[in-house]
């Protein structure tokens, strides 16, 4: 058995300067204390004279039995032998406790004998270990609660009261206070009270301390609850009595009213127990056997009385709430002392629970309701305690209070005051600041169908309450605001905590399952509520939904409900009586007229719906009007009829009482229903009577009569409360009457367990959706009406609490909904109407506040943003527009990690991303950055002369930049790589939305400057998000492709963006290979510029391409990639700016075939005919693009060489194929600068040429390829040179006659080298006449009017060895003496045309003379044979 604990802060009333803490060691000391107050007791006795004058008498007359036995005590004191603990204090404290008991001594007397005693008691010499010390406490607490004495004057009498009030605490606070017994406290208390009642009458000083001391002792009696055990540990003995006690005390709680009248001289105080009558037996007060230690304390007994006691006190509510609101407020603190020190120890104890459950809180609705501000915050703080301790056990009573009081009394619109309003909001506010207060309420609450949506109401309450509609910000808003961030920020913090990994996917009902049936496997564990109330709350959401259904349509509604599952597929009676009884919003006209109808489903549902009440030991009319709450009576007699059958069926069954059979309660039913009618309809002028009642319901019972008491209790329960059969249709907060406190105390015991929360984040993702939309609206609302810095912190700390809250349940709408508001305050985005911006930022604290608040939730919740980017794009342009962003912000962004140029490519790029370059075309010049906007504003370069900007001025600028330096605003754009891929997209998206679209012709210079600036940004977050350029590029492309389409001159936007487009490439290129060819490809928009765009920035962009190539050309693979490259350089050719750094590109790629592939190479040799053919520049030029397309011959062998080593042999022939095909080209290309006006020029093409075809032995190059090869490019090329030199001027060609003598030695040493393979073809015959015939044309052939000298005599030189070389190789032998060789014949057709002579110099042993005739029978046809071999020649080439 626990020892009482001393309370810290518990102090007792002293009227002396006696030491409290005296610690006596020494016996005499003690003795010396005792006697002195036998001194003083005896002295006042003195001075009295009955006392005085019998004192003095003669020896023969004896003394008083008070003095004597004071006088023997003081004889005793000093002789004791024994240790002080070891003699019994009622030794020494007898005859100061007769003095108090003596009806003789008088009020001065008796209050000297209380103060001995009281300090006594306070010495610690009296402890639970001291002899026969229950029998002293006994004793003291018996004599003082009888103390009787004369009163002389009321302030004699008031110091004694005083006095006994100090020795009763003195008692309860002392060690040896749990040596009382249970009567012996209940007594105290009692005794308390009595002068707390009487004092009412006497002075104020007598009032607060008697009020006092009742705290205390109920204090101290309590705050031993947790130390003891449940009442049947608590009793050693006399449990059957104590028992039969508690029961007898059950109708003494009127003892509150008796007042002992001490107005005249002779009466007396007498004090009697008044919790128990002065019954022998009682409560244990015997003394213990020796063998058990210590003694039994009071316990709950005395506890459970106590408290009983104490509710009883707040039972009349009608008439404390109207006459004395004191009484009622010093009830409540009792109670709510109690209930602070017994703490969860309440719970222990079932008949202290039940008190608490039905009694105490019943009476706190009411008292809750008061007009009275400190009642209503004295009960809202007795409930917090409740919600604090006991809240497992009160589920329904806090719905209740919160719904029938809080919720009511916070609005106006029923009738409260504003005190009142304000103390309901405080006491909302306190409960806020519960962390899990909210949680609770929505799982226990909001989540269960049969109880309202308290935590829902509450939170619309809070964030109503905090909007000033038509009036300045007032208290009560912004209490309203502190109860909302608390809810916030305690979600907020539960983040912290870890949030619980639950699926927060939607819930969904596959099946149908009873849903009045679900329940939780465990509610202690997370695992299973969690989900459980999830479900439950989405069947509450779609039950709700059902009802505006059937309130449209009953048959609508209930085929919806099926849809979901919630209704069987085959409706049941049941399940359609449960949606009736369970669900709120239904239309009670429409409930009810489904219920009355006839038809035999409607029939079976009506009697299931009587089953789901509990009318258990309940009054019939209590049970009637719970029944009819629910739905509305219809009119007709018949519905009414069957209704009251199945009610009536339903509470014979359960509480029969005094009833013979159902048809007893279905007539009594009917009858209360028509009193109802006839007292409450004021259409009834002659009202029924009691007598009347009686006798219209005489011989219903079986025939026999109901008592009479049993009727007229009933009429008059009705007369005064109307049972309505038009209940109201969703009126708001209901008010809690008798019936329904009856009802709830019912439900209380069939309630689902209350869930308790711990501080981690279970539910707060459902909650927070629930509230987030009125809770932005709320504070944005008080933000806005604020004018105090503190509240704008208020305002601030919500806002960052509910963007962290959105972002970690990832609740994205939410988070653009705060920062679409929060951008509305920083003034950023409103139409600029003040002379000067910055400064006017820099004076308003709430602009300047909400900027940096936008911006740190950018920052550190940017993942969850989606459309709130462009209200924040919005910001950043508007402050880019003021000149005070960093110059670099997006530079900045985007060149963190590039590598600084080489400065050997040249001067560096003027038009680039980078701020720190000149201005560009077209962007209007102005100071960019913070240094920049300050020195404009100290300089204020104007037209007009200005003076000096003020101090005030200074300080608003500095206060502008300090709070832009806060922002970070560049860290959005640096840190894009950490944001989510959907917010990265949405930020890319706003930049596109806020650079607006290109628009032809001329837009404004503020406007380019934007879109200049939001181009810049979204380069920046392209090149910091490499990694992810997939996600972003089909936008950056399609922007860009925009502008360069929309462009028709040179401004900043287009430089910016093909530039950019450029720079992107650069530096992806080398991360992502497979991304190469949409990259290049994106290039191609370079060419689509228009004419005058692309001159403007051709030198620049050839630099850059330049640069690309250089840096990347190892990762370009592609044919389509090189074809983009090659067609920018090829472009550059004709440019006179652009021409060197694109050859410089082209030489790169081709020398020593160092990035040459098949994939580039036909490419790369059109760029270099084209810089070949290309007149810009020197000459020297064009000879080292010849010297690239003839170099590239070496490629080809390797590729043909690599091919034999390394292919099968199927992979080589078509390898070979590609290599002539490629040859074919090149000479083709070669074969078009041979005809170049230039003659050192068109002279080293056909030397390239010649290289080209007679430097391929490693390419084996197909017979096939070679006949195209003579078709299409040598004989047409000496063609082309024939017919250049006869018809064009001198000037324009000149020297055209060593062209064609380079062009003759061509023709013959790339016979000569390819005789052998020529000669075994079978248009061999075709070939070589086409030659003869080229030759015999140059021998005629006339340069400037006359034939050529040189040609003349080179064409019969070259002839000449290549007919020797045809002889020693046996292809130009005579075969046939018949004339039928042709090859022969036509041979020397040809050649006599061109020199006869060459005939017998080369075949010297023939004889020439019969071969005569034949050429000239022959020398007709000679053209035809030409013609012919060469159409020959044609087809082959064509196939």
């Amino acid at each position: 058995m626990g020892r009482l604990k001393m309370q810290p802060g518990i102090k007792a009333i002293e009227e002396e300067p006696e030491d409290l803490d005296v610690t006596c060691s020494n016996k005499s000391t003690l003795a010396c204390m005792i006697n002195s107050e036998i001194a003083a007791v005896l002295a006042v006795m003195r001075r009295n004279v009955r006392w005085g004058g019998r004192y003095m008498s003669g020896d023969d007359q004896l003394e008083h039995s008070l003095i004597q036995n004071l006088k023997a005590l003081r004889k005793q004191i000093f002789s004791w032998q024994h240790q002080w603990h070891n003699i019994s204090p009622a030794a020494y404290l007898q005859p100061f406790l007769d003095v108090i008991r003596s009806d003789e001594t008088g009020a001065p007397i008796t209050s000297v004998a209380l103060s001995s005693v009281y300090k006594i008691l306070t010495l610690d010499v009296i402890d639970q270990t001291t002899a026969n010390v229950e029998d002293a406490m006994h004793l003291v607490v018996d004599a003082v609660t009888n103390c009787r004495f004369e009163v002389t004057d009321p302030a004699s009498e008031e110091v004694v009261l005083m006095k006994i009030l100090q020795v009763f605490l003195a008692c309860l606070k002392s060690k040896a206070s749990v040596m009382l017994g249970n009567q012996h406290v209940c007594t105290i208390v009692n005794t308390c009270f009595r002068i707390v009642h009487q004092a009412g009458t006497k002075g104020e000083l007598l009032q607060r301390i008697a009020r006092h001391t009742m705290h205390e002792l109920v204090r101290c009696v309590f705050s031993h609850l947790p130390d003891v055990d449940n009442t049947e540990h608590a009793i050693v003995n006399g449990v059957t009595t104590v028992g039969q006690e508690v029961c007898a005390l059950d109708n003494e709680y009127a003892f509150g009213n008796k007042q002992t009248d001490t107005s005249n001289g002779n009466s007396e105080n007498d004090s009697q127990a008044i919790l128990a009558p002065n019954v022998s037996g009682g409560l244990v007060t015997s003394v213990m056997d020796e063998n058990i230690i210590g003694a039994v304390p009071y316990g709950v007994p005395c506890i459970v009385e106590i408290f009983h006691f104490l509710c009883s006190l707040l039972s009349d509510v009608d008439h404390m709430m109207s006459f004395d609101e004191d009484v009622a407020l010093f009830a409540l603190s009792l109670i709510n002392s109690a209930i602070e020190l017994g703490g969860s120890s309440l719970r222990n104890h079932p008949r202290l629970l039940t008190l608490i459950q039905d009694e105490l809180f019943r009476n706190l609705m009411q008292f809750g309701l008061s007009m009275s501000p400190l009642i209503l915050s004295m009960v809202c703080s007795i409930v917090l305690n409740l919600y604090h301790h006991l809240r497992t056990e009160l589920k329904l009573q806090l719905e209740a209070f919160f719904s029938c009081v809080i919720l009511r009394l916070a609005q106006s619109r029923y009738g409260s005051s504003y005190q009142q309003q304000e103390a309901a909001m405080e006491a909302l506010v306190d409960f806020c600041r519960q962390k899990t207060f909210m949680v609770e309420m929505y799982a226990n609450l909001d989540c269960d169908i049969t109880c309202s949506n308290v935590f829902e109401e509450l939170a619309n309450l809070l964030s109503k309450s905090a909007f000033p509609v038509n009036c300045p910000l007032s208290s009560m808003h912004i209490l309203a605001l502190d109860g909302l961030i608390a809810v916030i920020q305690g979600m907020a913090e539960r983040i912290g905590n870890g949030l619980f990994n639950l699926d927060y996917a939607p819930v969904n009902l596959e099946e149908y399952t009873p849903f009045w049936m679900v329940k939780c496997d465990n509610y202690n564990d997370p695992v299973y509520w969690v989900p459980f109330v999830r479900r439950r709350k989405y069947i509450k959401r779609r039950l709700m939904i059902g009802a505006d259904h059937f309130n449209r349509d009953p048959k609508k509604g209930l085929e919806f409900l099926q849809g979901t599952h919630l209704l069987p597929d085959k409706l049941d009676p049941q399940s359609v009586a449960c949606f009736f009884r369970y669900t709120a919003g239904l239309d009670k006209n429409l409930v009810g007229d489904f219920l009355g109808n006839h038809d035999e489903f409607c029939v079976q549902v009506l009697h299931e719906f009587a089953w789901t009440f509990d009318f258990q030991d309940m009054h019939l009319d209590t049970a009637l009007r719970l029944f009819l709450e629910t739905f509305r009576l219809p009119g007709e007699s018949q519905k009414i009829q069957r209704v009251l059958e199945a009610f009536s069926e339903r509470y014979y069954e359960q509480s029969p009482l005094i009833l013979a059979n159902k048809d007893a309660a279905l007539l009594l039913s009917y009858s209360l229903i028509m009193l109802n009618t006839d007292q409450h309809n004021v259409q009834v002028k002659k009202k029924m009577t009691e007598e009347d009642f009686i006798r219209n319901n005489r011989h219903i019972n079986g025939g026999n009569d109901l008592p009479r008491d049993f009727l007229s209790e009933l009429y008059h329960a009705i007369c005064k409360n109307e049972i309505r059969t038009t209940p109201e249709q969703g009126a708001g907060f209901a008010e809690m009457n008798p019936s329904r406190w009856i009802d709830l105390m019912h439900k209380s015991k069939k309630s689902a367990p209350y869930i308790v929360s711990d501080s981690r984040a279970y539910l707060d993702h459902d909650m927070f959706a629930i509230m987030s939309g009125p809770t932005i609206a709320a504070i944005s609302v008080v933000f806005d009406h604020a004018e105090h810095e503190d509240v704008y912190q208020t305002c601030i700390d919500g806002f960052l609490a509910v963007a962290k809250i959105s972002a970690c349940h990832h609740l994205e709408d939410v988070l653009d909904d705060l920062v679409v508001s929060l951008c509305k305050f920083t003034t950023l985005l409103n139409p600029s109407s003040v002379e000067e911006p910055v400064l006017a930022f820099g004076d308003d604290t709430k602009a300047r506040m909400a900027t940096v608040t936008v911006f740190t939730i950018a920052n550190r919740y940017g993942d969850y943003i989606r459309t709130g980017w462009r209200n924040i794009l919005d910001c950043i342009l508007r402050l880019h527009k003021l000149g005070l962003l960093p110059a670099r912000v997006a530079s900045d962004a985007a060149d963190e990690s590039e590598v600084s140029p080489d400065p050997a490519h040249g001067k560096p790029l003027t038009n680039s991303l980078s701020s720190a370059h000149m201005p560009s075309l077209g962007t209007p010049r102005r100071s960019s950055g913070l240094m920049g906007r300050f020195s404009q504003l100290l300089s204020l370069d104007t037209e007009e002369p200005r003076s000096q900007p003020t101090e005030q001025q200074l300080a608003a600028h500095q206060r502008t930049l300090q709070t832009i330096q806060k922002c970070h605003i560049d860290s959005i754009f640096t840190e894009s790589k950490f944001l989510q891929a959907e917010s990265l997209l949405q930020l890319a998206r706003a930049l596109i939305w806020a650079a607006g679209r290109p628009q032809k012709g001329n837009s404004s210079p503020e406007d380019e400057d934007t879109a200049v600036f939001c181009l810049e940004l979204l380069i920046a977050i392209t090149l910091n998000n490499r990694d992810r350029i997939v996600l972003l590029w089909q936008g950056v492309y399609e922007h860009i492709a925009n502008i360069v389409q929309s462009t028709v001159m040179p401004c900043a936007l287009v430089e910016k963006a093909v530039f950019g487009l450029l720079r992107i490439c650069q530096r992806l290129l080398p991360y992502k290979e497979n991304l190469a060819d949409e990259l290049l490809r994106s290039l191609q928009l370079v060419l689509k510029l228009d004419a005058r765009v692309a001159d403007a920035y051709c030198e620049q962009i050839t630099q850059e391409v330049t640069r690309l190539v250089k840096a990347n050309a190892t990762h370009i693979r592609s044919q389509m990639g090189w074809r983009t490259i090659t067609s920018l350089l090829s472009i550059t050719a004709r440019h006179p700016e652009a021409s060197e750094a694109g050859f410089d590109a082209l030489l790169f790629i081709m020398s020593d075939g160092a990035h040459l592939l098949p994939a580039n190479y036909v490419l790369c040799v059109d760029a270099s005919r084209q810089f070949a053919e290309s007149r810009v520049g020197q000459a020297e030029r064009s000879l080292r693009a010849l010297d690239l397309m003839s170099g590239s011959v070496e490629c080809l062998s390797r590729w043909a060489l690599e091919a034999k080593e390394t292919m099968t042999e199927e992979e080589t022939a078509k390898m070979s194929q590609d290599i002539g095909e490629m040859w074919l080209r090149l000479v083709q290309g070669i074969r078009k600068v041979c005809l170049d006006q230039r003659e050192d020029v068109r002279n080293h093409a056909i030397l390239s040429l010649q290289k080209c075809m007679t430097a391929v032995d490693e390419i084996n190059l197909p017979h096939g390829v070679w006949l195209q090869c003579f078709d299409m490019v040598i004989f047409t090329m000496l063609d082309d040179l024939l017919e250049i030199a006869q018809g064009h001027s001198q000037k324009d060609y000149r020297n055209m006659e060593g062209t064609l003598i380079f062009a003759m030695k061509l023709l013959s040493k790339v016979f000569l080298s390819l005789l052998h393979e020529l000669s075994q073809l079978t248009t061999f015959c075709k070939l070589w006449l086409g030659i003869l015939s080229r030759m015999e044309k140059y021998m005629k052939v006339k340069v400037r009017g006359k034939k050529s000298e040189k040609l003349q005599e080179i064409v019969p030189d070259l002839l000449k060895n290549t007919l020797i070389a045809m002889k020693t190789k046996g292809v130009l032998v005579q075969r046939s003496a018949l004339g039928g060789d042709s090859l022969w014949e036509l041979t020397w057709l040809h050649v006599n045309n061109i020199a006869p002579p060459l005939q017998a110099e080369v075949f010297p042993d023939q004889d020439w003379e019969q071969a005569q005739p034949k050429q000239g029978e022959t020398g007709g046809g000679e053209i035809g044979s030409v013609e012919s071999s060469e159409s020959l020649a044609s087809e082959v080439s064509a196939s």
